[in-house]
């Protein structure tokens, strides 16, 4: 498959595009849990944005935000996906470094669990969430948007996290 020489701009997931996102976290994740973690918190609303990576006809990138229970108005970054033939180009992190400017500017916390080199390479910190109380490891639970370290929190995900 031929591709551009790179993607467009990253923008707004519109409507039509879901099958496209489905098919993308199946390729990157080999599977369908970010497939069914997706469609979950888009039922039960808890989605509060979805950003895609578009290049030539096709979705190379994506990630969705999705609101915690607690604390409120802190945003839950998950899923996050690169075409696996797209990967270790940097869109990825471009993608991550737009969202944790755009968190810092309105300084609204994002929280993400993940891999800490692309992370904090990207603006998460893994030393601002270190009072964070989380059902998930702490280790790997980074923080952006903020600009010290928070006073602990518990972190109270969306019911679409149950299970995972």
């Amino acid at each position: 498959m031929i591709l551009s020489q790179s993607p467009q701009f990253a923008r707004d997931l519109r409507a039509g595009e879901e099958g496209a996102v489905d098919a993308l976290l199946r390729a990157a994740f080999g599977g369908e849990d970010e497939v069914q973690l997706v469609h979950k918190l888009r039922k039960s609303r808890a989605m509060a944005g979805e950003v895609v990576l578009p290049m030539d006809d096709r979705i190379i990138g994506y990630y969705a935000l999705s609101t915690f229970v607690k604390p409120k108005g802190w945003l839950c970054l998950a899923p996050v996906a690169i075409h696996p033939e797209m990967q270790r180009r940097g869109y990825g992190k471009r993608m991550m470094g737009m969202l944790t400017e755009w968190a810092r500017l309105t300084q609204t916390p994002v929280v993400v669990l993940g891999n800490l080199e692309f992370y904090e390479k990207a603006g998460f910190s893994r030393e601002k969430a270190t009072r964070l109380q989380t059902r998930y490891p702490i280790e790997n639970t980074m923080l952006a948007g903020v600009d010290a370290a928070v006073p602990a929190q518990q972190l109270a995900y969306p019911a679409a996290f149950d299970g995972l």
